[in-house]
């Protein structure tokens, strides 16, 4: 079961990763050309093609790394600016970022629609954007946004420190009991926090007014002060907590002892303070 389950998940990532990539037709092409090759073997008894088939496996994992040689550099940066891999240092840096860029659109009243990729990976949620995977700084974002740029409808989908795609289609909420003034930046903003766990930054174009998005719910007109605590508590502690949260958890209920639980009368109280600090 544990093998089934090892072959699932690394051929489920395998066509996920080559789904999309410019060697995609080419490793279909092959994939089609080997099985029937090794069909007619097999149904044949063709021994020598069968030999041969098989001394080819070593030059096909050498086939493989030179035609996904530059989607196998992205992944490995990918995998580097992961939540995991970064510090909470590392994570405020990204957060000023985003706070000075709002800023300075929101003086001179630039639209912009930025969502911030987490667990759940972003493309897969827009319907088109263009790559451009290049380090997130204010002045490139100011620039993206910039209403005589070519790119500068649709949002912008940000990892860690990089600016992954521009110009994408989120998708609009579906909700009816927004208010009708509710522009399509912020509809976008919402339709797309509803569908992953991104956090949706806007800024109006109309006022400069700054929103956020998450999990379906839109604060609007916030201040700069507020939208960097909001964004430091969605994206600095949950994260540290995911990391190394199991592992305190691990520790404390191993070393609980019957008296230091919770009795049966505290559970109202512990119930209260719970729902004070949501």
């Amino acid at each position: 079961m544990l093998e089934v389950l090892i072959l699932t998940v690394g051929i489920y990532s395998c066509f996920r990763f080559v789904r999309g990539t410019r060697g995609a037709p080419v490793v279909t092409g092959f994939l089609v050309v080997l099985l029937a090759l090794v069909l007619v073997s097999f149904l044949l008894k063709l021994k020598v093609l069968q030999y041969l088939l098989s001394a080819f496996t070593a030059y096909f994992v050498l086939a493989v790394l030179v035609i996904f040689q530059p989607e196998l550099r992205r992944m490995l940066a990918e995998l580097g600016n992961l939540p995991l891999f970064a510090t909470a240092h590392e994570q405020r840096e990204n957060i000023e970022v985003i706070i000075q860029t709002v800023e300075r659109l929101a003086e001179v009243r630039i639209g912009a629609l930025l969502a911030i990729e987490q667990s759940i990976q972003l493309q897969e949620a827009v319907e088109s954007g263009i790559l451009v995977d290049c380090e997130a700084t204010p002045e490139m974002l100011e620039t993206i946004f910039f209403p005589n740029n070519a790119i500068h409808d649709g949002g912008v989908i940000i990892k860690g420190d990089r600016i992954a795609y521009a110009a994408c289609i989120f998708p609009l909420t579906q909700r009816q009991d927004l208010s009708k003034s509710l522009g399509t930046r912020h509809r976008a903003a919402i339709g797309l926090s509803e569908e992953t766990d991104a956090v949706v930054v806007a800024v109006s174009e109309e006022n400069g007014a700054i929103s956020h998005a998450y999990k379906g719910q839109l604060v609007r007109n916030v201040t700069l002060e507020e939208l960097r605590s909001f964004l430091t508590s969605v994206l600095v502690v949950p994260t540290r907590s995911r990391n190394w949260g199991w592992l305190r958890s691990w520790v404390s209920r191993a070393k609980a002892t019957p008296a230091d639980l919770p009795k049966p009368a505290d559970a109202p109280a512990a119930a209260a303070t719970t729902s004070s600090a949501k």
